[in-house]
């Protein structure tokens, strides 16, 4: 019987077989969903799904694009931002 913090579908369910033989269910923290553009919500690339306690140890680098408004929005929107800018 699993304890009451697992009944809910919070986590998932994975059946992992062990070397024994016999199979177990393991239940395991979903992933967070993608990062997606403040602008259009179109998800984002370069920007990883993973939990808050794995990004606060990641490298800044790998958190998100190194530009101009990296990890906030995607590049067609940046592109138009700073073309409206340009022209102002």
């Amino acid at each position: 019987m699993p304890r009451g913090m697992y009944k809910s579908r919070t986590f998932r369910r994975v059946k992992t077989r062990l070397p024994g033989g016999s199979t177990v269910t393991r239940f395991l923290q979903r992933k967070p969903k993608q990062a997606h553009c403040a602008r259009c919500g179109v998800e984002l690339h370069g920007v990883p799904r993973a939990l808050p306690s794995k990004m606060s140890t990641m490298a800044k680098t790998y958190k998100r694009p190194e530009r101009a408004f990296g990890g906030v929005l995607c590049g067609r929107c940046l592109r138009d931002i700073i073309k409206l800018e340009a022209r102002e």
